[in-house]
């Protein structure tokens, strides 16, 4: 069980006299019940805290139940460690005094040359190594020989010889030292020494029976040996403390409270947590009110979900269904419409189109009847009723009678858009979309290994930049310090006959040239000037190109990265939600609409955010302390621009639209629309411009 503070936790005790049919509160990983809902939700408020500690491993900072998960996977690694080697690993643990670290590598050490049945290791064979697997081990007098299996490299068998001892090589023990360390942990119940469970002792015949070089090492107190050094130490501190009695209770009350002080400073909370488990800060920022989705919707709140589920499917692949896109207003009001729309006839056409050429069930039921495998818009209901039919759903079949009729409009809301959700379901089934898909995933997967190149390509020349400047910086290094001690050889040393000039000694064989060298000096150093002067310039002028060299470079980095994005956006296999709130409210943004839309923890509810201002408070109300809505927070900061673009397009839109309503209405109040030119029936004017001949 994981511990809290590093101390075994218990579990709480279920209620007394818990009657049948009586109505509790149960932690599902720990199996507990409360009667008091207050009394659960603290406790299963504890268990999200990361304050707790795998017991196998020691792991630290978990909730409980990943602590238990923890465990639970140390545990299977500990059981595939050896049983050659478990017996042998006991007896090394058996009150040894190592510390942890150092026992599991003295395991480690002994356990390193045991060669055992079963176990993968290399061995020489023809000058060269090769994996094997150990089949049998033969005694032969003082010599052993190994039969082994020789693997390839996907550790099938081979072939089989028998080699020595000699030429098996181990480079590796079968587990790593933090099995050992889990192993460790399982089969004690102390430390300082380690003492093994007597029931594991007696299986596998260890004794239990203490060392004689321990015995004036260790006592037995309260069924658990106890080290006679801490034992020593704890009298000395009794003793200091009894001459210490003299403190008066004002320092009593101070320590005490130091004490408690320093329980509460505790180690502060690393974020992220769990949402519900952040609380108020002092540095936390200003959070603005989260605004209130709009619910305005022409379909039932339960239905939303379903409709832009059929809107995205038919959008995706709309050049696979030879359907032109078209508007979510568009089909939501199709929805509604009680008479016959084109929208709802070309998108029920081509999802029965498709059906057809996959040639499964649904080619099979219209062949069966006779009927001509081209859909028209006149008979296209007699091909819905043949699909209800021949699907298993009965809620779906009670609308056929209502379709044969020529009714389909007046079916509600709900049987239409359960009826398209079928439809979709069962293309998604067909081989054409599914060999769509997995086009599209192997075109992301070449894009993501290309990007991977070029950034490797890009590293690969960065570090080879930088071995070159530090190689030039080197050379310029040796080239300055040649300078300075060729200087120092032209320094004037004196001479037996020498004369004074300007404060310096003259030898006489240099009296004569003086005038000449003296021009000869004054000409070499403006020539000097003027070379350094050029020099400056020319390096001045380097400096610059470098400047805008990298200014292209970092240009045309930009520009890769967002050519990439945009080529794995056309290749977009389905659409994520943007992340979720503390709340565990889902945030959908998709990319042929502008809103962003807001779906409940349990999917019966819906709204929408459909203004810059409003995407600006919902990002102003996110607390990056929790989990859910830091990730939420990254994701609306990655397409922020493109959404509030996109947004602020929409309204400018509609403000436009609505000053020219305005002032039509202005000019004539007897100016009115024609019934199929009103924005609201834009729906009835939709042509599909992909459809197939």
């Amino acid at each position: 069980m994981p511990l809290l503070k590093r101390t075994p936790f218990s579990l709480a005790e279920p209620p007394k006299d818990l009657e049948p049919h009586e109505l509790v509160y149960q932690i599902r990983f720990t199996k507990e019940i409360f009667r008091d809902y207050d009394e659960y939700l603290n406790r299963i408020n504890s268990y999200r805290q990361r304050v707790w500690t795998c017991k196998v491993t020691g792991k630290i900072n978990l909730t409980y139940e990943e602590a238990l998960v923890s465990e639970k996977h140390a545990i299977e690694k500990v059981q595939q460690l050896p049983k050659e080697l478990v017996v042998p690993a006991l007896c090394i643990i058996q009150y040894s005094m190592l510390s942890l670290r150092d026992l599991a590598n003295a395991i480690a050490e002994k356990l390193q040359g045991r060669i055992f049945v079963g176990a993968e290791l290399y061995a020489r064979k023809d000058s060269c190594e090769y994996l094997c697997k150990v089949l049998k081990v033969r005694k032969e007098g003082d010599s052993v020989r190994y039969k082994v299996a020789w693997l390839d490299r996907n550790k099938k068998v081979i072939d089989t010889s028998t080699v020595n001892e000699e030429d098996l090589i181990q480079k590796k023990l079968p587990f790593s030292r933090d099995v050992l360390k889990s192993f460790i942990r399982e089969s004690t119940y102390q430390s300082a020494p380690w003492v093994l469970h007597d029931k594991l002792a007696q299986k596998h015949g260890i004794t239990t029976d203490l060392p004689e070089e321990l015995r004036s090492k260790v006592s037995w107190q309260n069924g658990l040996f106890s080290c006679s050094k801490k034992k020593r130490k704890n009298e000395n501190e009794k003793d200091l403390d009894g001459k210490r009695k003299k403190k008066t209770d004002v320092s009593t009350m101070e320590s005490n409270t130091l004490k408690e002080d320093d329980q509460q400073n505790e180690e502060p909370i690393k974020y992220p947590i769990d949402d519900l488990l952040v609380q108020p800060g002092a540095d936390d920022p200003v959070f603005t009110d989260r605004p209130t989705p709009s619910r305005d919707s022409n379909v039932p709140m339960e239905c939303v979900g379903d409709l832009l589920m059929v809107w995205d499917f038919c959008s995706s692949f709309g050049r696979l269904l030879h359907l032109s896109p078209y508007p979510l207003e568009y089909l939501e009001n199709a929805i509604c419409h009680k008479d016959g729309n084109t929208i709802l006839v070309e998108t029920h056409s081509v999802l029965l189109r498709l059906l057809i050429k996959d040639g499964g069930d649904y080619f099979h039921a219209v062949h069966k009847r006779n009927r001509k495998l081209k859909i028209t818009l006149l008979k296209w209901t007699e091909y819905l009723c043949d699909f209800l039919e021949m699907i298993e759903n009965p809620e779906l079949r009670t609308h056929i009678s209502t379709i044969k009729r020529g009714h389909y409009g007046l079916l509600d809301a709900h049987a239409k858009l359960g009826i398209l959700c079928e439809l979709v379901n069962w293309a998604l089934e067909t081989c054409i979309i599914r060999k769509k898909l997995e086009d599209l995933i192997e075109q992301r997967q070449a894009l993501g290994a290309t990007r991977r190149e070029e950034a490797l390509e890009e590293a690969r020349k960065k570090r080879e930049e930088k071995e070159r400047s530090k190689a030039e910086s080197n050379a310029n290094g040796v080239l300055a310090l040649e300078g300075v001690e060729n200087e120092s050889e032209h320094v004037p040393r004196n001479g037996d006959k020498a004369k004074k000039k300007n404060g310096r000694v003259i030898p006489p064989e240099q009296e004569k040239a003086l005038g000449k060298s003296e021009s000869k000096h004054s000409a070499t150093k403006s020539n000097k000037m003027a070379k350094k002067q050029n020099v400056d310039e020319k390096v001045a002028a380097e400096n610059g190109d470098d400047d805008q060299k990298e200014e292209t470079e970092r240009r045309n980095k930009d520009q890769r990265k967002e050519y990439y994005e945009r080529e794995m956006e056309k290749r977009l296999v389905c659409t994520n939600p943007l992340g979720k709130d503390r709340h565990y409210n889902r945030y959908w943004w998709f990319r042929r609409d502008w809103r962003i839309f807001v779906e409940s923890a349990d999917s019966k509810e819906w709204g929408f955010y459909s203004s810059k201002e409003e995407l600006d408070a919902l990002m102003g109300s996110l607390n990056c302390k929790g989990e859910r809505e830091r990730a939420l927070s990254k994701q609306l900061e990655k397409f922020f621009s493109r959404i509030s673009s996109e947004l602020q397009k929409r309204t400018k839109d509609l403000t436009h639209k609505i000053e020219l309503e305005d002032a039509v209405v202005r000019r004539s109040t007897r100016v009115r629309a024609p019934p199929r030119e009103h924005p609201a029936d834009a729906f009835l004017r939709y042509v599909n411009k992909w459809k197939e001949d």
